[in-house]
C-alpha cells in the first residue's frame, strides 16, 4: 500500500545551502549544476585525441615544407606565382558562380598559399628596412604593373579544347 506523510512547514529543516559563483536571481526552480569530474593525466588518453595531434603533426611538416619551398624562391617568382594563384582563385569563384562542379576546400588552400607568399614578400622587405608606408606604396606600384593574363588552369583548359578539335578536324 501506498503511505503519504505530509510535514508541516514548521517541522522541515533543510541544510544550509553551500555559497555558490552563481550570481542570485528570482529563479524558483530547480538548479542542475554539471560538475566535471577531475581526471588524472593517465585516464585522458582517448583515440580521438592522438588521431587529431598525429594529423596536426604532419599538416604541420607539410606548412613548413610550403614555407621552405616558398622561401627558397626569388621575389619576382613570388610575385608571379601570387598573380597566377589570384587568377587560379577568379577561376574558382567563376566556377562557384556557374554552379559547376569544384573542390571547395581549394579556395582556403589557395587563399592560405597566397598569404604565406605575400607573409615571405613581407619579411624580406622588413630584412632590407622598407618602412610599412614604403611598402603599400611599391605594391601599388606592383598592382599596376601587372600584365592581367590568364591563369594556367585557363591555358590548359584552352589547350585542351584546341586538341579536341584538331583530333576532330583529322578525323
Amino acid at each position: 500500500m501506498l503511505s503519504l506523510s505530509i510535514a508541516s512547514p514548521a517541522t522541515v529543516t533543510f541544510p544550509p545551502k553551500p555559497k555558490s559563483s552563481i550570481p542570485k536571481t528570482s529563479f524558483t526552480g530547480v538548479r542542475i549544476q554539471h560538475l566535471r569530474p577531475q581526471w588524472l593525466p593517465s585516464q585522458t588518453t582517448s583515440f580521438r585525441k592522438s588521431s587529431a595531434s598525429s594529423s596536426s603533426v604532419v599538416m604541420m611538416a607539410n606548412r613548413e615544407e610550403e614555407l621552405k619551398e616558398i622561401r627558397a624562391k626569388t621575389t619576382e617568382e613570388i610575385n608571379e606565382e601570387v598573380v597566377e594563384l589570384k587568377g587560379e582563385l577568379f577561376m574558382l569563384r567563376l566556377q562557384k558562380s556557374v554552379r559547376n562542379e569544384f573542390k571547395s576546400s581549394e579556395f582556403q588552400r589557395m587563399r592560405k598559399r597566397i598569404a604565406r607568399m605575400l607573409t615571405v614578400k613581407r619579411e624580406r622587405e622588413i630584412e632590407q628596412g622598407i618602412n610599412k608606408r614604403l611598402s603599400r606604396k611599391l605594391d601599388r606600384q606592383w598592382k599596376k604593373s601587372i600584365v592581367v593574363k590568364p591563369p594556367p588552369s585557363l591555358i590548359k583548359l584552352r589547350e585542351q579544347e584546341a586538341a579536341e578539335e584538331a583530333e576532330k578536324s583529322s578525323a
